[in-house]
């Protein structure tokens, strides 16, 4: 007579053991270890891009935006909607990232943030960042006194499973640096089969003068979607 059935010739009749068998046991734990080990590795990723920028994955501005508080006032928005609730329950299926584009106010980073929040609620790592702020934390890795190389800094921004670039072009013309990088990140992503989202109040001529054809096409690989958020701010309409 092995342990487990010891165990349920001394147990009460109403409660049941969590296996019947050593066998399944071992398995049973086996999983357990393994579920656990999962988590700790999810804690991980998203702890270093804590330490590396100072703040979980999404900015505080946006912590209240959820794919159900989205408001809704034409056919554009809830189109938006559905296909960032799409891209955030399919993600993994493909590699194709997501452009929005649009004016100030239209929802771009409430829908961005939503996607952020969804993914994180499922254990994946997530940093949303403009890109001026993106270029200042390069740029200290300049520094004498910098902890972290350039490099350290790419690699780790390679292994967030969704990077999404806020402020695209917001001064319409970057600099050569700024292209440098923005280039080599999506390059190294779309190469290993890692989403990058970016948004934008450019339309689609314009970021292709900045950012060139090459990159948006590598964007819109594996399904990836360009959204146009082209109405009006909703802002003053949301109480």
């Amino acid at each position: 007579m092995n342990i487990i059935q010891r165990l349920q010739k001394i147990m009460p009749a109403n409660i049941q053991p969590i296996a019947c068998s050593w066998e399944e046991h071992l398995a049973k734990m086996q999983k357990i270890s393994e579920e656990a080990s999962l988590q700790d590795a999810i804690f991980r990723k998203q702890h270093r891009i804590e330490n590396l920028f100072g703040r979980s994955g999404i900015a505080p501005l946006h912590a209240h935006c959820r794919f159900e508080n989205y408001h809704i006032f034409n056919a554009g928005q809830k189109n938006a909607l559905n296909q960032s609730v799409s891209f955030a329950k399919n993600f993994g299926t493909g590699f194709g990232g997501f452009v929005f584009s649009g004016g100030c106010g239209t929802g771009k980073n409430h829908l961005a943030a939503s996607i952020g929040y969804y993914l994180m609620s499922k254990g994946r790592s997530v940093l949303c960042i403009t890109v001026a702020d993106l270029m200042m934390r390069f740029r200290a890795t300049y520094e004498k006194t910098a902890k972290v190389t350039e490099q350290q800094l790419l690699d780790e921004l390679c292994k967030v499973d969704l990077l999404i670039l806020d402020e695209i072009g917001i001064q319409y013309q970057h600099s050569e640096n700024t292209k440098i990088i923005i280039n080599q990140l999506v390059d190294r992503r779309t190469s290993h089969k890692k989403p990058i989202g970016m948004l934008t109040n450019l339309n689609s001529e314009q970021i292709r003068q900045v950012l060139g054809d090459r990159i948006i096409d590598r964007m819109m690989m594996s399904n990836g979607i360009w959204l146009n958020f082209n109405w009006s701010s909703y802002r003053r309409k949301v109480q």
